[in-house]
């Protein structure tokens, strides 16, 4: 009996691949990429042609020695990664670490769903390995690590030790600094608007119902038109003994269309605003319920769903809902999506949410993601929503008031995937009537500023600037978080580090090129081209070094680290004498003696002071400090002569059982003695 070795990336996926196939296959697992350039060196020869110098991690050593051994008994090696840059990526090296290169014949199988039909078919249909989709991996690989490789050491020298530039991270950190920026420069508009309550004449039990101001003299009235107090007294004075009678009456259907199925990016942003998970949690889970056969491949920027899928998803909203709750409908991606993927959906439209979750034995989280994608695949082969609307026009002396209404008629496609939607009743009104005014309020209100990023914005921001791919939007999120170039706030909107804020600005000032966001998203177009066959990977890459490597050489000797990292103060250090300097370390700025090294005096800053005596050693003062992993505590400053910490905030209060200081944490004001249960 042949033997057919099939290797995958994960055992939870070759496990799943196991239940379609017969005896003579074997399937056994990579776990990811089995080479990758080295860590401790470069690992690119600028030289000749910029060629990789691939190692194998010593995690992957004993994996090799299993996989090769299998690959020389077996007839055939099938490689069955993921049908995308990376899992094209690790299928090449699979075939160069194991010999598969002409001397053991192999075959490259690719599907995006975990079906027996689809696996049938990719066995059916064998291929060889996609070399153009292998070099758009390795041009991003290797750029990726010229700018990685050849910058950090930049910044460690003019900014602070340890720290790392990204190519396409560097980007996403701009456009978060730069939103700050424009938070912190806005100035609010005042701004009024006016309301109407008014009523039918005898109307009995009819509601009273709102209308705004919206033209005068017959002309649109700006948002920004009522500009003060003064403007908006002086509409309510002229509509004083005014008459309000209905000029127009406009009844109309609307119907609300529901969205396209999920891709990469509008998955990552449903789940943050629906579940509120980070990019990479929400990857992490997708990958989960695509290995157990449950959705299709998750990194996709295609709307394209197959006719079966389309079929089952007919058959079963006719079945479940009725003839008139489908609408057929074709999706496609504006621009040039990446590979020839679906859209993210489940491998079966019948198999539910609630059937799946006992059968699969699914847990909490891949569930709510599982019914997440269920739900928003069978909408989008829905009819509409259509509501009854009502818009109604009312004068009064030379002003109009708008009034607007609409119901709910037909669900539609919000039985499967509510979304909120506003219902108000309007009370029958006809042309010319007149109603009675029951009060006439002037609002103040203030223009806001733009709001900060959240995961989602964030991401979508990203797509549209035509920044990253399927594939790098939750990496690019994590890893600048880590970095500690941007952190959330306590609502969870992004905003930028001090470290982030000095590099952002070093980057912009000195490599425009790289945080540029045309020069980026080109690039990313040209990534494009090489998996398209249209361009060569080694010319884009000496095109972009050429340029970088003469502006970095240049840079070195022009950039001062004072520029960016010290600011002169009036202060004096109190143990020489000398002035203090506000400097910038990796985890925020800091004072310190301009004499260092001789005196190594260092002080936290006001606004890291709590302004709360230290209770242990009487003498220190508690600051807010981070750790490296950027989780705030309290502290001495005192450190290393005194160790009092806190991980909660003091309150400064003490506890009237035990005397300890008291805390604020989430559930309330509590004494920080563990032995001490007091609370406020």
């Amino acid at each position: 009996m042949s033997i057919r070795l099939i290797i995958v990336e994960s055992p939870t996926k070759g496990n799943t691949i196991k239940r379609f196939l017969g005896p003579n296959y074997q399937v056994l697992s990579c776990y990811g990429h089995v080479r990758d350039l080295p860590k401790d060196e470069l690992g690119v020869d600028i030289e000749n042609d910029f060629k990789p110098k691939y190692v194998i991690p010593l995690k992957s050593k004993k994996v090799i020695q299993l996989l090769a051994e299998n690959a020389q008994r077996a007839d055939l090696t099938i490689l069955a990664t993921d049908e995308d840059r990376e899992g094209e990526a690790i299928a090449w090296h699979l075939s160069q670490v194991l010999g598969l290169n002409g001397q053991k014949p192999y075959q490259r199988i690719a599907f995006h769903e975990i079906t027996k039909q689809a696996i049938e078919e990719a066995l059916q249909n064998p291929r060889k390995i996609d070399m153009k989709l292998v070099d758009a991996q390795q041009a991003r690989r290797v750029l990726d690590r010229i700018v990685g490789y050849k910058l950090s050491p930049f910044l460690w020298k003019k900014v602070a030790r340890g720290l790392s530039a990204g190519r396409v991270q560097s980007v996403a950190v701009r456009l978060v600094v730069e939103r700050e920026r424009e938070i912190k420069k806005f100035v609010p508009q005042e701004y009024w608007s006016i309301t109407a309550l008014l009523e039918k004449i005898n109307s009995g039990k009819t509601p009273s119902f709102e209308a705004t101001l919206t033209k005068k003299g017959g002309k649109i009235l700006d948002k920004l038109e009522i500009k003060n107090k003064k403007e908006a007294e002086k509409i309510v004075n002229d509509l004083k003994e005014a008459e309000y009678r209905v000029a127009e009456v406009e009844k109309k259907e609307t119907r609300k269309n529901p969205f396209p199925p999920f891709t990469t990016s509008t998955l990552q942003q449903d789940s943050w605003r629906k579940l509120r998970w980070p990019a990479k949690f929400t990857m992490r889970t997708a990958q989960q319920l695509y290995e157990m056969g449950l959705t299709t491949y998750h990194r996709t920027d295609s709307l394209n769903l197959s006719g079966l899928a389309l079929g089952t998803a007919k058959k079963f909203i006719i079945e479940n809902y009725g003839q008139n709750y489908h609408q057929f409908r074709k999706y496609k991606a504006k621009g040039r999506a990446q590979e020839a993927h679906e859209a993210i959906r489940p491998t079966y439209a019948d198999r539910t949410p609630e059937k799946i979750k006992g059968e699969a034995k699914l847990d909490q989280n891949q569930y709510r993601l599982y019914e997440l994608i269920w739900q928003r695949f069978i909408a989008c082969q829905m009819a509409p929503a259509v509501f009854d609307f009502i818009g109604v026009d009312i004068n009064a002396k030379n002003y109009t008031f708008r009034a607007t209404g609409q119901t709910l008629k037909f669900d539609g496609f919000l039985k499967v995937y509510p979304i909120k939607y506003e219902q108000a009743e309007l009370p029958s009104l006809d042309k010319n009537e007149i109603l009675k005014l029951l009060k006439l309020a002037p609002s103040q209100h203030f223009t806001q500023p733009p709001p900060r990023y959240t995961e989602a914005t964030l991401i979508k921001k990203l797509e549209a600037e035509g920044i990253g791919r399927p594939s790098t939007y939750a990496p690019i999120i994590s890893t600048i978080q880590e970095r500690n170039y941007i952190e959330k706030d306590e609502k969870k909107y992004f905003r930028p580090t001090e470290i982030g804020t000095v590099v952002n600005d070093l980057l912009v000032k000195h490599f425009p090129n790289i945080v540029d966001l045309k020069f980026t998203a080109t690039m990313e177009e040209d990534l494009d081209e090489i998996a398209e066959g249209e361009k060569k990977w080694v010319k884009i890459i000496k095109d972009f070094y050429g340029s970088f490597a003469e502006n970095l050489k240049k840079k070195y000797s022009e950039v001062s680290k004072k520029e960016f990292t010290e600011e002169p103060t009036k202060k004096k250090c109190p143990k020489c004498g000398a002035p203090l300097l506000i400097r910038l370390g990796k985890y925020g700025k800091f004072y310190a003696c301009s004499k260092f090294p001789q005196c190594q005096y260092t002080e936290s800053l006001p606004e890291n002071k709590l302004g709360i005596k230290c209770p242990k050693c009487k003498d220190g003062e508690l600051v807010e400090k981070r750790t490296k992993k950027k989780k705030i505590f309290y502290a001495c400053n005192r450190f290393p002569k005194c160790d009092f910490a806190l991980w909660d905030k003091p309150t400064g209060e003490k506890c009237p059982k035990c005397g300890s200081l008291l805390v604020e944490t989430k559930k309330g004001t509590h004494c920080s003695n563990k032995n001490c249960h007091y609370v406020k």
